[in-house]
């Protein structure tokens, strides 16, 4: 027999529990689905200052503060200077929200799955979502198989992709598209022992830039350490060895972050990841949406992915919302939503696609708060893009600021730009 639901939601990272808490608690029977069992592993844990009252308004907050590392700012180090560079989020545009976490994403990712239950959604976990149709006169019908091997069928009045990089609907209807202005590839691995900064900053993010990409350094609560590679597709493909010894001989390539590396022990495995940079041609169709990784992704350099999976979700949220109460209205809320989506993504990514070129390392390494340029930018690294504050005027003089030293520098500029391209068209990692 089918089940019946008003919305069916497939995923249940922070986008999709995100999403089905939200229209559970507008009062719509809602039905969220994952293929796996929480707690689940995941990567991605490094969290945003805004992250913080979306976590009040689901009402998790004090569940996320028990399990997360306290995370003040972020850490920049830069093989070109003897210095390193802290962006601390107390010094943001509108800093009422001075810090955030670094979490086990298998333990937030539960926590906000376990949530979308309490808030009414039936939450339903090993299950594989294997076909879904939208047939014109009859309601959405999904199709699944559990781990048991039972079949399951639903009718929804409407369909959430917040898959991830699984990119269901995306792969569906043959919509994914490689990000032709970014490509990248991942390793990445947990380790005991490792050095991390003194006192208060002990929590913070460090990034660690080297010559084919950069290294992120997140310590945990349990006292490991999360680090991994985000790389060019044309480095990565240099390996020749197993995945563990291109890892380390990869960290050998950073002297500071090897120095923080010296006396730890990486227990577990090395996992790689690639194809890091997609979108998807449309984030919304008759009666769907994709949300959070489901719709694009870009890289995980501003830890902008579990900020902008929820944002993302909030916004559908309204526009399901909307849909099923005054369908006339709905064309105009969907709009609303691709252009908060795309707004958002479009803020972090200009920075993302420079992040390893010569200007920008040079003028994180070098900040200036002239036209509160700096302010500006650690209020992007919060994660500030969504309430109004007012910080694109000092990000387009940041901007400015950085064409201008290319036109100053033009031979690094140049060979910044060539790197670039060079790193799109060799292409990522298969996935792995």
């Amino acid at each position: 027999m089918e089940e019946t639901c008003d919305v069916f939601v497939l995923g249940g990272g922070p986008a999709g529990s995100t999403a089905a808490a939200l229209l559970a608690e507008k009062g719509w029977k809602t039905v969220i689905v994952d293929k796996e069992r929480h707690p689940r592993f995941h990567i991605g844990e490094s969290m945003l200052p805004m992250s913080t009252p979306l976590f009040e308004r689901l009402g998790v907050r004090e569940q996320v503060e028990k399990i997360g590392m306290v995370k003040y700012g972020a850490e920049f180090v830069s093989p070109q200077t003897r210095h390193t560079v802290t962006f601390d989020f107390s010094r943001a545009w509108n800093a009422d929200y001075p810090s955030t976490y670094q979490v086990r994403r298998s333990q937030l990712d539960e926590i906000l799955f376990r949530n979308s239950g309490r808030k009414g959604a039936q939450t339903v976990e090993e299950c594989r979502v294997t076909d879904v149709q939208f047939p014109e006169d009859a309601e959405v019908q999904i199709a699944a198989t559990m781990a048991d091997g039972t079949k399951r069928q639903w009718r929804a009045r409407f369909f959430v992709d917040a898959s991830g990089r699984d990119t269901f609907l995306s792969r569906r209807f043959d919509m994914k598209r490689r990000n032709h202005e970014h490509n990248t590839a991942a390793m990445f691995g947990h380790f005991v022992n490792a050095r991390r900064l003194p006192g208060k900053e002990e929590g913070n993010i460090s990034i660690f830039w080297f010559d084919h990409g950069w290294f992120w350094f997140i310590p945990l609560l349990d006292g490991q350490t999360s680090v991994g590679a985000v790389c060019s597709g044309e480095y990565m493909k240099s390996r020749k060895g197993d995945a563990r010894q291109f890892f380390f001989d990869t960290i050998a390539r950073c002297p500071a972050l090897a120095e923080r590396l010296a006396q730890a022990q990486l227990p577990g495995g090395v996992t790689a990841t690639g194809n890091y940079s997609y979108f998807a041609e449309r984030m919304h169709g008759d009666r769907y949406i994709l949300v959070g990784d489901a719709w694009a992704f870009v890289d995980p350099v501003f830890s902008s992915g579990v900020l902008l999976g929820m944002n993302s979700a909030f916004l559908g949220a309204d526009v399901i919302d909307t849909y099923l109460r005054d369908p006339a209205r709905a064309p105009a809320a969907l709009q609303r939503f691709e252009e908060g989506v795309r707004s958002g993504v479009r803020n972090f990514s200009w920075f993302i696609y420079r992040m390893t070129t010569p200007g920008i390392e040079t003028l994180f390494m070098h900040p200036s708060d002239k036209l509160r340029m700096q302010a500006a930018v650690t209020s992007l690294l919060a994660g500030d893009l969504f309430r109004g504050t007012p910080i694109q005027k000092s990000l387009r003089a940041f901007k400015a600021v950085y064409y201008l030293w290319g036109l100053l520098n033009p031979r690094l500029a140049l060979e910044g730009w060539r790197k670039r391209r060079r790193a799109v068209k060799a292409g990522g990692l298969a996935e792995a």
